[in-house]
């Protein structure tokens, strides 16, 4: 199947519907959340296009850094676009499909060489909860980042800009903690299951991989008991779920990058 169209289309609709919802963001044009979803929409079909071709490319299974980052930001935008339809999540786009169109363009142009043994279905039901789990977080991750730009300016006492065109203080806040009670039970599930059907979680091309996932579970795991046991809202909130997803991002990319990008030149 000719790849490149789809690709050309999805990069296209996703930095279309980006675009649109930055400027909404900015209040240079009115909000239309059913336009945005729709751009985005038509460029995940096409992105899901991609991903199926380039992680199946000459009848071997391509998990490389960059075929990992388009699964994983397809994941992300499909998400988001169905999270959209129930809470106010869609801004996060603003941001994350100019990220997908570039992930579609890096692995087009650089796949990878590396190929991976035939996966049994313990350890395909694994990588499916982790890529889940980091896209759930992952749009956490834009939420709290609104979310602190949100409660600053009405710190500021600034009620123009983004505070207009954002939810409620409380909608936003209860989508991410929403988001990231999802997150941690894909994420536990992606750690007994890599328990189970990794041969050795602690081998060293997998230990820092399970250090680092273990180490964002316990990052998410202690936000989760300080918002509902001490209160913790707002900014410290924000800062401790941008800090374990950066955690579960490194983990799930950081030998990737080191063995594709680094040990490559």
């Amino acid at each position: 199947m000719q790849a490149l169209p789809f690709a050309f289309l999805a990069i296209i609709f996703y930095l279309g519907a980006g675009l649109w919802q930055g400027l909404t963001l900015t209040r240079r044009v009115p909000a239309r959340t059913r336009l945005v979803r729709s751009l985005a929409l038509i460029a995940v079909a096409c992105h899901a296009v991609i991903v199926w071709v380039t992680l199946n490319h000459g009848g071997a299974l391509h998990l490389g850094l960059f075929e990992s980052a388009s699964l994983v930001s397809w994941a992300i935008c499909l998400l988001l676009v169905t999270a959209s339809l129930f809470k106010p999540v869609i801004a996060g786009g603003a941001a994350l499909f100019p990220v997908a169109a570039a992930c579609v363009l890096g692995v087009m142009n650089m796949p990878s060489a590396t190929t991976e043994n035939p996966l049994s279905p313990g350890l395909v039901a694994h990588i499916f909860t982790s890529v889940a789990a980091l896209a759930f977080f992952s749009i956490a991750a834009m939420q709290a980042g609104l979310l602190s730009l949100q409660q600053h300016a009405l710190k500021k006492r600034h009620t123009r800009g983004i505070v207009q065109v954002l939810p409620a203080l409380t909608s936003m806040e209860r989508a991410l903690f929403e988001l990231i009670w999802a997150g941690m039970i894909l994420l536990s599930v992606s750690i007994i299951s890599g328990t189970i059907y990794l041969d050795n979680m602690f081998a060293q091309h997998l230990a820092h991989k399970t250090v680092l996932s273990l180490g964002a579970w316990i990052i998410f795991a202690v936000l989760l008991f300080g918002h509902n046991v001490l209160g913790w809202r707002g900014q410290r909130a924000a800062r401790w779920t941008l800090g374990g997803c950066l955690v579960l991002a490194l983990a799930f990319f950081g030998t990737k990058f080191v063995l594709q990008v680094v040990f490559s030149h």
